[in-house]
């Protein structure tokens, strides 16, 4: 089914946002154990940062820049030093980093990305094809247009989506076996449906696309 959200289909990073959200959506809807961890460091630097400046402002409206001086000498290195951790954690830690989790002991990190008025979603991923840690993880990109589950008109359709990330991951296909398809049979598209008959795409990527007419005999 369509998503009821509207957005401008040619807004590369609207795109991109919308696509994230639904790709953390789908994998905790599968019961993945999502971790939180990175997301909670960001916060933690951002938050002692902004505290820190507001105690040092604090302090120097009630007593005064002489009486604080020694104080927001050190709060000012401090927040340049958290702001710079915070800036490093982004770009370099995180480094597009939207989803670290877990589905039956096995560790899944998802990073995405896209270029400059280029409209196609690129994902790199690592995962770990079983839950023995005997057996290396496994890291592979894959890439597909935006219109492959976005309609003309800006609707983002989930089954798609959901499609092309069960079908080229293993470990999201393992957890997601009826999203699984065929190469061969072909990749039904949010473009491939009409808007009225969106409520049967879910029904079109089951069954697969219709057979092929049988040739007829020459008489």
């Amino acid at each position: 089914m369509a998503d009821e959200t509207r957005i401008s289909p040619y807004n590369v990073s609207d795109c991109k946002n919308t696509t994230d959200d639904a790709l953390q959506n789908y994998l905790n809807g599968l019961k993945f154990r999502q971790s939180h961890w990175y997301t909670d460091v960001k916060l933690a630097l951002g938050y002692t940062a902004v505290i820190i400046a507001a105690i040092t402002f604090a302090l120097d409206y009630k007593y005064g820049f002489e009486a604080t001086k020694q104080f927001t000498t050190w709060a000012v290195v401090v927040y340049f030093l958290l702001n710079g951790a915070f800036t490093y954690w982004i770009w370099q830690v995180e480094n597009g980093l939207i989803y670290v989790g877990a589905w039956k002991g096995r560790k899944i990190t998802i990073s995405t990305r896209t270029d400059k008025f280029d409209p196609t979603y690129k994902l790199s991923v690592t995962y770990h094809p079983s839950s023995l840690n005997t057996i290396p993880p496994v890291s592979k990109e894959i890439s597909a247009p935006f219109m492959q589950w976005f309609t003309a008109d800006g609707f983002f359709v989930a089954a798609p989506f959901q499609q092309w990330l069960a079908t080229n991951i293993d470990m999201v296909g393992d957890a997601d076996p009826k999203n699984v398809i065929d190469k061969a049979a072909g990749v039904v598209t949010a473009q491939s449906v009409q808007p009225d008959g969106l409520k049967d795409l879910v029904n079109v990527i089951k069954t697969g696309p219709p057979p092929a007419a049988a040739p007829r005999k020459r008489g």
